[in-house]
């Protein structure tokens, strides 16, 4: 499978939950298979999904799943320390593994070598981090929200991008409607 086909497989376990999206395609596939105003769509910013999550985590009770991917990861390590130290039970971080920096052309990334980013999330002090094939993905996030614990996923899955049309929604206007979506 591919990210779109796992986003597509989980968008019904979605729909109830804060949702913040990695910049780029992966948002661009959420968008375009499920929009709805609970998803925060990163249009800039690599390697912040999940600290912006994180922050959100922290400052609220509703559940906040993060979707990443390993190359935004790659690029902002720092953040699983933080999540590892800080990280409410509310806090799901979703690390799509596809082995490669999607949005910017499918270059490889070392996920797809010897690194190990669950072993580093473990590392990092992140007590709950599984690791799951992408056909388990939508059990394995339904388990994570019902167990009411800080979870790190790391899901493999095959490199690829859907072809899907860019966010045209002013930037602006997602952050008010995720905004009330949060305060509701």
């Amino acid at each position: 499978m591919i990210r779109s086909e796992i986003l597509r497989e989980i968008a019904p376990i979605l729909r109830d939950q804060l949702v913040v999206c990695n910049i780029g395609i992966p948002s661009q596939e959420l968008h375009a298979i499920d929009d709805q105003p609970s998803n925060f769509y990163m249009l800039g910013t690599m390697g912040l999904a999940s600290s912006i999550g994180l922050g959100l985590a922290l400052a609220q009770p509703k559940t906040v799943i993060v979707i990443d991917g390993d190359g935004s990861v790659l690029t902002n390590l720092g953040t699983l320390p933080t999540i590892g130290n800080n990280a409410p039970n509310n806090y799901i971080l979703m690390i799509i593994d596809n082995g490669s920096y999607g949005s910017t052309g499918d270059q490889p990334t070392y996920t797809g070598k010897k690194t190990d980013l669950a072993g580093m999330a473990r590392a990092a002090g992140c007590d709950n981090v599984v690791v799951v094939q992408d056909v388990d993905t939508g059990t394995a996030l339904q388990e994570a929200i019902d167990s009411g614990q800080s979870t790190v996923m790391v899901v493999k899955c095959d490199s690829g991008n859907a072809k899907m049309p860019v966010i045209t929604m002013d930037p602006v206007i997602i952050r008010d409607r995720f905004m009330k979506a949060v305060a509701s």
